[in-house]
């Protein structure tokens, strides 16, 4: 009997050191989640103006936190108690590595929010290492002091979490009370669980989610759910309200239709007398939110608004992507994004045509300028494969330009000015005939390092009090900002220079100008989900009859084959039979009215959102689109299988490209 005793003794010490330890780390790792979320609140509203205040998102912010730690103790629980029966020792040294490297990433998780306003998502698989390690430098952050006070970091919490099992010594009974409490909370996060947050406020929602359960989430869905497709397409129309009602052609290449585009430009110009250049401005960062007629920001883009006087303006158009990763494609071609924007398909692009393809085939030159490195999301790649005549980037700017200002020895390349001086040298003395141009800036991007900072710092507090007529609280808000409203003023008087520059040249008055911005800039809170691709559009020439806005809602995807069923008509351009565009044609209404259908791709691999007409589906919620591009959440079921279902069909169609290159068929010659 006194053996069997001795036995029961070690056995009940043995789950007693189990629970110690799991209890002693735990009640550690739940205690600095808890600092952690309001180091998170603290430094976000300390280094942002937001419409909403702490209060509004304290609850439910801990009640997402509550639900990912329970159920990540949970899972760590399971594999604690399986590990100590076999190595009481290696169990606790794994779990002390496991929480520190969850504090750690959860900690990482949040500076990145605090500084950019978007969880990180499985955007983080969408890019190389180099396309990383570029994008981290120029933040700023890969410094060595960071390195070593992560370091420093990592120790500290490993240690906190051992130092949990010295101070927290509790009896048996003590433990199995944690152990019951925690299981009743557990089970009741599962029938109640903590619902991703709903609301047209993005970054009200982004707020309020617990980063490292979003991460885990996109995670887990990118790597179980990622690339799954059926081959059977549906061939039918979903544009009967459209402009443009598309004939799909052939299932095998479910994206492919009848080019039969109407001419929506050609009664704002004049007759031309022979084929115009055409010029593209794509301005890094431009957001529609700062820059324009009705920017409820105010707008810091003063050359652009006078020029928008002179030109065909679009107040509602939108970019397809959130990033720049899909401006290129989106403008120059109306592409699908394939799995982390179409760029990624550069090993083997699908064979496409393009707005600069075609252009090239009726005899146009085309040429493509940049500050930075063509390499950068492959868009040299893009650009190749579309057969240009002219890639300039960084490598190739003239020896009497310097690069940018640098941040820890790291620099994107060449601001806008150099950017478009260098270009206009570039440009040849004297034409063979119509040309293509593209300009893409990348001053107005993370870190925001202005040149000439004093002289934009001075005018930046003029454009405040001045321009925009703003009081002093409100100069005190927009203030928060400065360093990247100085590059938007910069960018403007780049573009500004830029024109008069031009305007000296002889093609200037047959040149046909499109001005845009590639997404919105997240670092500014955002008004609601689509805020961030609503970006402007403007359309200048001197071969306008007048300028006039329109305020019917349009996307980079209608760029080309709106210009092209211009040129076609006005210019003699032979267009091909069968094409791709994702678009319909620009929309000219005077009034707003929403007539197109989109997926939307917020970062890489974040295909989520889908519009359709008046109404955007995002996240699985319902919103209806007004005026000003304002979404409000509505209930209608109908609609909302509708749009799921053809979102649904068109990621089918999408994963189905990316996996055979089916994309457009080759002319009989080339098969």
């Amino acid at each position: 009997m006194a053996q069997k005793a001795e036995i029961r003794s070690t056995f009940t010490d043995r789950v007693k050191n189990i629970f110690a330890d799991f209890w002693g780390m735990s009640l550690i790792f739940v205690l600095l989640m808890l600092i952690l979320r309001a180091v998170e609140i603290v430094m976000v509203f300390q280094n942002h103006i937001l419409t909403i205040s702490p209060n509004e998102i304290i609850p439910a912010s801990y009640y997402q936190d509550l639900g990912w730690t329970l159920y990540f103790l949970g899972l760590l629980f399971i594999i604690h108690l399986f590990l100590s029966f076999i190595s009481p020792k290696f169990s606790r040294i794994l779990m002390q590595v496991i929480l520190t490297l969850a504090l750690v990433i959860q900690m990482a998780l949040i500076f990145y929010f605090v500084k950019t306003l978007l969880p990180l998502g499985k955007d983080l698989f969408a890019y190389n290492f180099n396309d990383l390690y570029l994008t981290v430098s120029a933040s700023g952050q890969l410094n060595m002091l960071n390195v070593i006070l992560g370091i420093l970091a990592i120790i500290l919490l490993g240690g906190l979490l051992y130092l949990g099992i010295k101070i927290f010594k509790f009896g048996l009974k003590t433990y199995l009370t944690f152990t019951g409490v925690f299981l009743i909370l557990l089970l009741s996060i599962s029938i109640f669980p903590s619902p991703l947050p709903e609301g047209a406020n993005e970054t009200k929602r982004n707020l309020e989610l617990n980063k490292s359960r979003f991460l885990a989430e996109q995670t887990f869905d990118y790597l179980v759910y990622g690339g799954e497709y059926y081959f059977d397409f549906y061939l039918r129309s979903n544009d009967l309200n459209f402009f443009v009602k598309k004939e799909y052609t052939n299932s095998e290449y479910p994206f492919m239709h009848k080019a039969d585009y109407p001419d929506v430009l050609g009664p704002f110009f004049d007759s031309l007398d022979q084929a115009p250049d055409i010029v593209f401005i794509l301005a890094e960062s431009f957001g529609k939110a700062y820059s324009g007629t009705g920017s409820y920001l105010g707008s810091f883009t003063p050359f652009l608004d006078s020029l928008e006087q002179h030109s065909l303006v679009w107040t509602h158009a939108i970019s397809s992507t959130g990033r720049t990763f899909g401006i290129l494609p989106g403008i120059m071609a109306g592409l699908p994004y394939g799995e982390k924007g179409f760029l990624e398909l550069y090993d083997e692009y699908p064979y496409h045509n393009s707005f600069l393809s075609i252009l090239k085939n009726n005899g146009y030159q085309t040429r493509f300028f940049i500050g930075s490195d063509r390499k950068f999301d492959h868009e040299g790649d893009f650009l190749e494969y579309q057969g240009i005549d002219q890639l300039e980037d960084e490598s190739t700017f003239l020896p009497q330009f310097s690069r940018t200002p640098s941040r820890n020895g790291f620099s994107w390349g060449y601001a806008d000015k150099e950017l478009f001086q260098n270009g206009l040298l570039k440009l040849p003395k004297e034409k063979q005939g119509p040309e293509v141009r593209i300009f893409q800036t990348q001053t107005s991007h993370d870190p925001y390092i202005v040149p000439e900072r004093e002289k934009y710092l001075v005018k930046f507090n003029d454009h405040l009090r001045n321009y925009l007529n703003l009081s002093s609280s409100q100069i005190q808000e927009y203030s928060a900002y400065q360093e990247i409203y100085m590059t938007i003023l910069y960018a403007d008087d780049a573009i500004k220079m830029f024109f008069e520059e031009y305007s000296k040249r002889p093609e200037f008055e047959n040149t046909i100008f499109i001005i845009t911005g590639d997404h919105r800039l997240p670092e500014i809170p955002m008004a609601s989900r689509l805020d961030r691709f609503h970006v402007p559009l403007i359309i200048y020439s001197p071969k306008l009859k007048e300028g006039k806005i329109f305020k019917g809602m349009s996307s980079h995807f209608e760029v080309t084959p709106t210009l092209l069923a211009f040129l076609e008509k006005n210019a003699g351009i032979q267009v091909p039979e069968e094409v791709i565009w994702q678009g319909q044609v620009l929309d000219t209404a005077s009034n707003f009215q929403a007539k197109i259908a989109m997926p939307l791709m917020r970062n890489k691999n974040q295909l989520l959102d889908y519009l359709n007409g008046e109404f955007f589906l995002s996240d699985g919620q319902l919103f209806l689109i007004t005026e000003g591009l304002n979404i409000d959440p509505v209930q209608d079921n109908d609609v909302t299988t509708r749009l799921i279902g053809e979102f649904e069909e068109f990621k089918n169609k999408n994963s189905y490209t990316v996996e055979t290159r089916k994309l457009l068929s080759r002319p009989t010659s080339q098969n």
